[in-house]
């Protein structure tokens, strides 16, 4: 996938204000993002209504991308210290990282499965 048209998508996502972008790229951990995968971490809460609207997406897009791309969800309340790393205002957050690890993009708030498929999709990941 070329980088012109994966900076076309998040453009587009940005300017519509599906994705904010950040200047900089926060690791999370040493874990996350994962070495040489483009990453999906979700900065949520079990007990949080839009987070609990996106379990299901989430279990769905994990087991569709398994082994192409990392889904990777943080309950911040029982785990505030990547939250904090992140610097994320709301919950949920997703921010999205390239395989290289370099943060491309974040959301705030309930994102719908055709977004996150689209971004992986111009990330260069395939079913």
């Amino acid at each position: 996938m070329k980088l012109a048209a994966v900076l076309t998508l998040l453009g587009s996502l940005v300017l519509s204000g599906v994705i904010r972008v950040s200047a900089q790229s926060i690791p999370l951990s040493p874990q996350f993002p994962v070495k040489g995968m483009v990453t999906m971490v979700d900065l949520g809460a079990n007990d949080c209504i839009p987070c609990k609207m996106m379990a299901p997406i989430l279990k769905e897009i994990k087991q569709e991308y398994d082994g192409k791309a990392a889904v990777i969800f943080i309950d911040v309340w029982k785990n505030p210290t990547p939250a904090k790393q992140a610097r994320i205002r709301t919950i949920p957050t997703q921010i999205f990282y390239d395989k290289d690890g370099k943060e491309v993009g974040r959301h705030e708030g309930f994102l719908d499965k055709k977004t996150i498929v689209a971004v992986f999709e111009k990330l260069g990941v395939k079913r």
